[in-house]
């Protein structure tokens, strides 16, 4: 190991005593005497030395700024005129720089504002990040989310589960509000995956059939099973694009409903009775809770009745499938799970400066969920294969609308 003779100004101690700097500026001092001796080292010759020794001439300096626990240091490093000079002076400091750029990336995704990132940064690094630097190091992130996004879906998904959630976008000087659809679908082997997402002005039939249009394009096949809330345009979508696959109603939006057109003080007692309904084994039983609910509720809560007529069968439409399947997909919670998580990171945001940014975080947020339901199967496929291969009726498809036609 190459020993250096280092020289410090006289000067330079009383301040270190002073000035709270100084003590960045005396590792700044050394740091770059050090440099000078790793280039004699490397040249074989002192500056303007002429001698035999020498294998290469010098060109100048360039600096180079470091952040590090005593301050930001701004080192010269010098430079030859064929490039050869190298130094591993920077190296710890590189693993850790790259370290901080996949901290910071990890603090946006996790919902963390640019401005609160600022402020990390600073307290850890004894240096400010400004927004714009903070902004520009989490668009690296743009190149592997559109990699998961539009990556190629080349396994069967039975089953698929698709909702939409609103959040605040800035555009053209204002805030509007700007829907995600997202898709999520359990695969023939029994791993889930989340398909794709979408950011759109609205939530209509156009912008959910253009989505699925997408999702197939990419390869997604094989659905028999889709499951979503009452979205007319959405379902009208699911209709077009997956013909035969047998719609499921959420059920937890059909308890939403019954609520939101209950009593107050009937709410408690619909919740029950519904719950009932949901949970039935079979057709002769789901009837049979069903007309209790009918004609106890007829006249204390008329509104509610009405709305569980109009859903009774689209709530019921995955009642053949063996019980094991039944108990998941009655409602697309496992999507709105989901949606709960980017909703909590979202809240941090609350405004996203653009709709790159929103695909940004949440494509990322996606990306992460993904890789985490990869781990472990979420349905043994072996009994749902089994009955569909003996099950001569399959549930009843989704009827088309004249529109979809």
């Amino acid at each position: 190991m190459a020993d250096y003779d280092l020289t410090l100004s006289r000067d330079a101690i009383p301040a270190l005593l002073d000035q709270p700097a100084a003590l960045g500026k005396l590792v700044e001092t050394i740091l770059n005497q050090v440099l000078e001796a790793q280039m004699r080292d490397h040249l074989g010759a002192e500056r303007y030395e002429r001698c035999q020794e020498r294998e290469g001439y010098r060109n100048g300096y360039r600096d180079r700024q470091l952040s590090t626990r005593v301050g930001s240091l701004v080192l010269r490093v010098p430079q030859t005129r064929d490039g050869s000079f190298s130094t591993d002076i920077f190296e710890r400091y590189r693993r850790s720089e790259q370290a901080f750029v996949v901290g910071l990336m990890e603090m946006v995704v996790n919902g963390v504002s640019t401005r609160k990132v600022t402020r990390i940064t600073e307290g850890l690094c004894g240096t400010s990040f400004s927004k714009s630097t903070v902004s520009r190091l989490a668009k690296a992130l743009d190149e592997p989310v559109a990699g998961f996004l539009n990556r190629r879906l080349d396994a069967a998904y039975p089953f698929i589960i698709v909702d939409a959630l609103f959040t605040k976008v800035r555009t053209d000087k204002s805030v509007v509000s700007k829907a995600l659809l997202i898709a999520s679908g359990i695969r023939a082997d029994g791993y889930r995956e989340i398909l794709g997402l979408s950011i759109v002005d609205s939530e209509s039939f156009a912008t959910w059939n253009e989505f699925f249009r997408g999702l197939k394009a990419r390869g997604l096949h094989g659905v028999d099973v889709a499951v979503s809330d009452n979205h007319s345009g959405l379902r009208e979508a699911i209709a077009k694009q997956f013909v035969g696959a047998t719609w499921q109603r959420c059920q937890f939006h059909v308890m939403k409903n019954l609520l939101d057109h209950a009593p107050k003080k009937e709410r408690e007692n619909v919740t029950v009775a519904a719950r009932l309904i949901f949970l039935a084994t079979d057709r002769k039983e789901a009837e049979r809770r069903y007309a209790e609910f009918m004609a106890r509720f007829a006249e204390t809560a008329p509104k509610s009745c009405v709305c569980l007529e109009g859903a009774f069968e689209d709530m019921f439409a995955i009642l053949p499938l063996p019980e094991k399947y039944r108990r998941r997909l009655r409602t697309s919670n496992m999507q709105e799970r989901l949606n709960e998580e980017i909703r909590r990171r979202e809240k941090v945001i609350r405004i996203f400066p653009n709709d790159a940014a929103a695909i940004r975080m949440v494509g990322a947020l996606l990306s992460e969920q993904n890789d985490e339901w990869l781990s472990r199967a979420y349905f043994d496929m072996t009994e749902y294969f089994e009955w569909k291969a003996t099950t001569v009726a399959k549930p009843a498809a989704v009827k088309r609308d004249r529109r979809a036609a």
